[in-house]
């Protein structure tokens, strides 16, 4: 690996943080400082430990990294499943699809890296 710029799980998060920022655009005004900053976070967080935790000197620090953005990733999902039942967001498929897609690749690279 030259960089996390290379891993798929680190291009895909990047997709979907840019998601996450075209759907919270039209949130209502009154969530800029609730919803919409949660979610944009939580979003930036999946790529942005990525990229640290590949930075880190060693798998078992890569490892931890990988489990927080597995943990904001979750937090993505959540709060997407509230913006859809205030009616702020009607369809998340696409985004959940690529949730699914991440949180695999992010347990794969976790095994990987944890091997003996």
């Amino acid at each position: 690996m030259q960089s996390h710029k290379d891993l798929k799980v680190w291009q895909e998060s990047m997709t979907l943080v840019t998601q996450i920022y075209k759907i919270t655009e039209d949130f209502p005004k009154h969530e800029i400082y609730g919803l919409t900053s949660q979610i944009r976070r939580a979003a930036v967080s999946i790529a942005s430990n990525i990229a640290e935790g590949a930075g880190r000197k060693g798998n078992k620090e890569f490892s931890r990294f990988l489990y927080i953005a597995l943990g904001s990733l979750s937090e993505v999902e959540t709060q997407l499943e509230i913006s859809q039942r205030l009616n702020y967001i009607s369809h998340i498929e696409d985004e959940n699809k690529r949730i699914y897609f991440i949180r695999n690749m992010l347990a794969n690279l976790i095994k990987s890296i944890n091997k003996p």
